[in-house]
């Protein structure tokens, strides 16, 4: 079974840039066979999409609240799955997680001060 592990989480201002990663380890013939994707989840929110990635990075999916700041994409390669965020904004502070094939990752924390 595989497991996916998330980093690159911190605190930053807004208007900065973060890049997440998501590493899968355990079965990852798994990780490069599926599409994949970034939801977050804010204090009292409910968890939202983010991004999605095809299995072979071809087709990318965005919410419309982060089209054109975020990017996806990923290294199967490296059993590894990154986010890159520009143009950072307060109301993008929140737990991103990594899904792939219905495993999730534990998240990691996002926060934008004004």
């Amino acid at each position: 079974q595989m497991q996916l592990f998330e980093s690159g989480g911190a605190l930053v201002q807004a208007g900065g840039s973060l890049r997440l990663a998501c590493e899968g380890s355990g079965d990852t013939d798994t990780f490069s066979r599926t599409i994949m994707g970034w939801f977050r989840q804010a204090p009292g929110k409910e968890r939202e999409f983010v991004a999605a990635i095809s299995w072979r990075a071809d087709l990318t999916y965005y919410s419309d609240s982060v089209k054109g700041r975020f990017a996806i994409s990923r290294d199967n390669s490296k059993n590894t799955m990154y986010l890159q965020m520009e143009r950072l904004k307060p109301e993008d502070t929140a737990r991103y997680s990594c899904v792939s094939d219905l495993t999730w990752g534990q998240g990691t924390q996002v926060t934008v001060s004004s």
